[in-house]
């Protein structure tokens, strides 16, 4: 099935067709976020560094006029040094109104899933707080941690929201 004969399809069908997120890796992991929340995808380039943030963010870049913070998303969840090579991008999310980078690994593609086919997330001492989690999505034999980014990027410890509104 092609993408738009698919596409057509899910319209057709209605929501419980499913819904659609952007998998990217960080480490061996596999994640997804709505694909809703994606403004654009850019290769990684040095950012300018913030006095006194967070390790996390990374620092700011200028998008066409626009200054916005990136979030190394390695370093926000603990998972390691973070490397930066050619498969390295920023995936650049807009949330409650703001702009916001993210660094992960890679992109791989975009994955239509079902209802069916996202299972909650068992609890469990993870670096990603529960609540930001939607739940693992089963494709075959892959699996996508899927992540509220809407949560995730405007929750206190991140402190983006109110700073970018400030």
């Amino acid at each position: 099935m092609s993408y738009s004969t698919q596409t057509q399809a899910q319209t057709e069908a209605g929501e419980d067709a499913g819904k659609e997120f952007l998998a990217f890796t960080l480490g061996r992991e596999e994640y997804g976020i709505d694909i809703l929340r994606v403004q654009e995808i850019r290769g990684y380039e040095p950012v300018t560094r913030i006095a006194n943030a967070p390790d996390f963010i990374k620092g700011v870049v200028n998008l066409r006029g626009i200054i916005v913070p990136v979030v190394d998303m390695r370093i926000k969840l603990n998972l390691g040094s973070p490397t930066y090579d050619q498969f390295t991008v920023v995936i650049i999310l807009s949330i409650a109104g703001r702009v916001v980078g993210m660094v992960v690994d890679s992109v791989s593609d975009v994955t239509t899933l079902s209802p069916d086919q996202v299972k909650p997330a068992p609890e469990m001492g993870t670096t990603i707080d529960s609540d930001y989690l939607i739940g693992l999505g089963t494709l075959n034999e892959r699996m996508l941690i899927l992540v509220d980014i809407d949560k995730l990027m405007s929750s206190p410890e991140m402190g983006l929201i109110e700073k970018i509104a400030a």
